[in-house]
């Protein structure tokens, strides 16, 4: 039964007025991160009738990528836990997106940031941190995310009392961010259809987290994780798990399968889709829609209609300095 503001402002606290339980328009920070749109690739599925490709467009997040969500619940889980306060500044390792979103919430709730980051990382990244405010201590490039994390580790472990090490990697409040959104948000927008799931892995937070759930909605689910095809590549937050630190929070049996993805393919992969479809898309989103389109190809028409989504981690306006844009 609908309420009447005389029965709402009887069930209202003591003191409190239907004005003051009136919600606030427009938005806060935190609340633009999540329930991100599903977008059709209709141009890439043409000649497959039987496959609806849908990738999870993560740049509509405040922070402009995926890494939003997985950033905005460590630094929650943080301070609920009682191991961060403002006092401390957050410390972690990162190849870009995640140390956005943590700049960015270090700007708008008041704490400090320093991120271990490989020099090599885009300059587009390089300038939003620097426009956040956030202290960045530069690493080897050719050391990767593994010598982003290593030099965070040293700090942490010689500065306890000064640093928050959030350690995306290892920090179970990753993974638990996307069981807890981004597979829920997956399956109500595909009203339950979905057969597929594929997502590159870096910390691998985002698959694990909604594979999991996902797996627990429909067991029959399959879940693709993708990587680098070696050690050196040019997928900018992804990791080849071979040869890299390998995350606490990975676990390399929920996947069905695992394939890997060549920097080329990812490359050009992001000039079509630019050019077919209309969008610009970062590297490891373009990753995600190459590994799709392979997991697509093996699909037999007679069998059932084929849903698969895949992430795209973030658009491609932080990559626009690279020269792949202009190869043919």
């Amino acid at each position: 039964m609908a309420q009447t503001p005389e029965s709402m402002a009887a069930t209202l606290p003591s003191g409190a007025t239907p004005e003051a339980a009136t919600p606030r328009p427009g938005q806060s920070l935190l609340d633009r991160i999540g329930n991100t749109p599903l977008l059709r690739f209709d141009q890439l599925t043409a000649h497959l009738p039987h496959v609806t490709l849908l990738g999870k467009a993560e740049w509509h997040n405040p922070g402009g990528s995926v890494k939003d969500r997985a950033a905005a619940n460590i630094v929650a889980e943080g301070r609920r836990s009682g191991r961060f306060s403002s006092e401390k500044i957050l410390l972690d390792a990162t190849s870009g997106n995640t140390g956005i979103a943590y700049a960015m919430l270090g700007a708008a709730e008041g704490f400090s940031v320093t991120l271990c980051m490989p020099t090599n990382v885009s300059a587009e990244r390089k300038k939003i941190l620097s426009a956040y405010g956030a202290n960045i201590l530069y690493t080897d490039p050719g050391e990767g995310s593994d010598g982003a994390i290593r030099m965070a580790r040293e700090l942490a472990a010689k500065h306890p009392e000064t640093y928050f090490y959030a350690d995306q990697y290892s920090n179970d409040a990753n993974w638990q961010a996307h069981y807890h959104g981004t597979a829920n948000e997956i399956w109500q927008q595909t009203e339950g259809r979905v057969t597929h799931f594929v997502a590159m892995l870096g910390t691998s937070g985002t698959f694990m987290g909604t594979t999991r759930r996902l797996k627990e909605l429909n067991p029959t689910i399959r879940c693709v994780s993708l990587q680098p095809d070696s050690s050196f590549h040019g997928i900018e937050g992804a990791k080849h798990m071979a040869s890299a630190i390998v995350p606490k929070i990975y676990d390399p049996e929920l996947a069905d399968e695992n394939l890997e993805i060549a920097t080329e393919d990812a490359y050009a992969m992001a000039r079509r889709i630019a050019r077919e479809c209309g969008l610009l898309l970062g590297i490891s989103a373009a990753a995600g829609i190459a590994g799709s389109l392979r997991v697509a190809g093996q699909l037999r028409s007679r069998d059932s209609h084929a849903v698969i989504v895949t992430i795209l981690c973030d658009s491609g306006d932080k990559y626009l300095s690279e020269r792949f844009w202009t190869e043919k």
